[in-house]
């Protein structure tokens, strides 16, 4: 077992769990976009979700939590996936409005983490998630003049879940746990910064407006340090037993 912060494992497993359920959604919708080549990038992008969050298991492994439990043996509230993909309320704009803040949520966090035993694994994921990143982007500028109404809205919840999922705003370089034990060579107050900058530059001079943003979430009385959420929640019963593949197991069986 090596020798990882007491909190590392909680936020391994949160990123871990939010790309498998990006997965779980990418491939969800992959027959769903509006175009082929919308069907043909989220069926891509669910294979590499998953093969990034496997890389993690075996990392998590390593710290005592067990194969079977991470990759769906548990109770849907036990997966500590970004809030923002419980569920997608609506259709193709809500879904990538949804989806594209946890993604790069996720890969800013992973981004952060300073181990030279994860470097090649970080690299590797970096490489998947810039294609990730810039194909999300386009098409939120995209549906930024289409249906600027539902992108904002969505926005409007999504983005602060995001935000709870990176963590509050007074985990500073003082006061970050994982940036003080030296896991993380960025805090989270750092993360936040460069994630909001990023979606209010995305979205400067379109129909879009990002002023009703809570910017300022997650309050840190309220934050759930190992869930990284606000006010509970969680995948439903249905994506769980998905997840569990509970139906595969009896078509095998059978």
């Amino acid at each position: 077992m090596s020798d990882w912060p007491e909190p590392a494992a909680d936020y391994v497993q949160a990123i871990a769990d939010t790309k498998l359920i990006l997965g779980h959604r990418n491939a969800q919708w992959s027959l769903a976009g509006p175009s082929l080549e919308d069907d043909i990038g989220g069926a891509s992008a669910a294979q590499e979700e998953i093969g990034h969050f496997r890389q993690f298991v075996n990392e998590l492994q390593s710290q005592g939590r067990e194969k079977e439990w991470l990759n769906g043996q548990r109770d849907p509230e036990e997966f500590n996936n970004a809030a923002c993909l419980d569920r997608i309320e609506g259709d193709w704009p809500a879904y990538v409005a949804s989806i594209a803040p946890a993604d790069r949520a996720s890969w800013y966090m992973i981004d952060a983490i300073d181990r030279e035993d994860m470097t090649g694994l970080i690299t590797k994921m970096g490489e998947d998630e810039y294609f990730h990143l810039e194909y999300h982007d386009a098409r939120l500028e995209a549906l930024a003049e289409e249906d600027p109404e539902t992108i904002q809205a969505t926005l409007e919840t999504t983005l602060p879940q995001a935000l709870a999922f990176i963590g509050p705003a007074e985990y500073d370089d003082e006061a970050d746990p994982l940036t003080q034990a030296e896991f993380t060579d960025r805090s989270v107050a750092e993360i936040r910064d460069a994630f909001a900058d990023h979606y209010r530059d995305l979205f400067a001079g379109t129909a879009v407006s990002l002023d009703n943003v809570d910017w300022d979430a997650p309050a840190r009385e309220e934050w759930d340090e190992v869930r990284r959420r606000v006010g509970g929640g969680s995948i439903s019963e249905t994506d769980a037993r998905q997840l569990r593949g509970t139906k595969n197991e009896l078509f095998a069986m059978d």
